[in-house]
């Protein structure tokens, strides 16, 4: 059997240019079609085969993803019944945030399943509850995933958990003593929620772990990269794949030899209190960009995420969300489902290189470390952040429903469970941390204001 395709001339990307160009009937091909990217990636409107010199190494994987669960634990009983009943109904991980040293994680795990990869967010160190968790995996066989991260804490936080020395010492105290999980973590989600472009994003996440295998007598797991994932659809896809593609190309030098495992989550930065039912188109793309971009996970956010406290209505639909996207879309069907798409591998490739060039000069400064001590990489960000906000004020970065087409009769005053905006919380820290903020933040806060006046 010939293929249909082979009746018809093959047409080069100059033709089609040509083609264009006619259409245009003398506007500028450059000025009207070409658009630049924050990044500074300037976009075709279309590419093609011919305009690839050599083959791009793919930085992408296949789709297989698993959907994760996240569950804050207060009461360990009742996060436990929480765990057993939403993978009951669909979740195929699920991830614990732990505030206290004090939890029992013996209890919390005992009625878990063993064959479903569990994922720890820690708010402390401590090398005895790793301990344990050890033990408890070598027990039973299962993946857990502790996010042990004190350069993260560091960054978003503003102090270690202690001091350099004794985290990194703790740190490879665990490395040593632990071999049955995955230990180490880079918390890539507070650059993008804190406003860093996605150069920016890829190069502080390499540079972030660099530290690691700089300190660490032994990485002996793969590394955790927990990710979030901005409304840029296409680009996201690549920023996926570029970190991907660029943190191999680095652990080799060390002789690490395991692939990254990447969970993703939805970022907040574009999330808005009022109108809020868009959020659950915009977490829908975001998760499909993880899940093309070749995320090993997905932990979606719920719609009322920003004023409500984790409810059932809010987990099941963020959970349906990712449940059609992989049983009814079957997206975790195709292996490596970006190969081939020649913007992607494009925007993919434009990333890498220019992320590369970044990381190499925050190495060639001191590092990622020294850097956040000098606070240049909070003044890269910020810098970032300010750029996009002028955008959004101005009307050029559009937010349905908050700053184009808003719902002027929405009253939010009164249903709010948790406070969404940066809180000030003045105190004693070593570095300024890199805080997250919203985009939609200052337009709320001035209708909530309004909403009181009018009661």
């Amino acid at each position: 059997m010939s293929s249909l395709f082979d009746e018809f001339d093959a047409v080069s990307s100059k033709q089609w240019k040509q083609q264009v160009q006619y259409e245009l009937k003398g506007a500028d091909y450059n000025e009207t079609l070409v658009w630049e990217s924050p990044e500074g990636i300037k976009v075709k409107p279309f590419y093609h085969v011919d305009e690839f010199k050599e083959p791009i190494v793919s930085g992408g994987k296949a789709a297989s993803f698993t959907i994760c669960q996240n569950i804050y634990v207060q009461d360990v009983e009742k996060s436990a019944g929480r765990a057993l009943s939403t993978l009951k109904r669909g979740a195929e991980s699920i991830r614990f945030t732990i505030p206290s040293a004090d939890t029992d994680v013996e209890k919390l795990l005992s009625r878990l399943p063993k064959n479903i990869p569990i994922y720890f967010n820690l708010h402390f160190l401590s090398v005895d509850i790793v301990k344990k968790l050890d033990a408890i995996a070598s027990g039973n066989g299962a993946a857990y995933f502790v996010s042990l991260d004190p350069i993260g804490q560091l960054a978003k936080d503003g102090n270690w958990f202690t001091n350099l020395e004794t985290d990194i010492e703790a740190l490879n105290t665990i490395a040593i003593a632990c071999s049955n999980i995955h230990i180490l973590s880079i918390d890539s989600k507070t650059y993008q929620n804190a406003g860093a472009n996605i150069v920016q994003q890829i190069a502080y996440t390499l540079a972030h772990a660099n530290e690691y295998f700089n300190r660490l007598a032994t990485i002996g797991k793969p590394v955790t990269i927990q990710v979030a994932v901005g409304s840029n659809y296409f680009f996201e896809i690549a920023k996926i794949r570029a970190i991907r593609l660029l943190f191999g190309m680095i652990a080799k030098e060390y002789d690490h030899n395991f692939d990254c495992h990447i969970i993703a989550t939805p970022t907040k930065r574009n999330k808005t209190l009022y109108d809020y039912n868009v959020n659950m188109l915009r977490t829908t793309t975001e998760c499909m960009s993880a899940i093309f971009g070749g995320a090993d996970a997905v932990a979606n956010l719920a719609y009322d995420a920003l004023y409500h406290k984790d409810n059932e209505f809010g987990d099941r639909i963020a959970r349906n969300q990712l449940l059609v996207l992989k049983h009814e879309s079957y997206l975790d069907k195709v292996n490596n489902p970006a190969d081939g798409a020649y913007y992607i591998e494009d925007l993919t490739q434009q990333l890498a290189e220019k992320a590369l060039v970044l990381f190499k000069d925050i190495e060639a400064n001191g590092g990622f470390l020294t850097q956040l001590m000098e606070s240049t990489i909070q003044r890269k960000i910020a810098e970032s952040a300010l750029r996009e906000q002028e955008l959004f004020d101005s009307g050029k970065e559009i937010l349905l429903g908050t700053n184009k087409y808003p719902n002027k009769n929405d009253r939010m005053s009164h249903d709010l469970e948790l406070y969404p905006f940066v809180k000030a919380n003045p105190r004693k820290t070593l570095i300024s941390p890199i805080i997250g903020k919203r985009l939609a933040e200052k337009i709320e806060q001035e209708r909530i204001g309004s909403e009181k006046v009018i009661e």
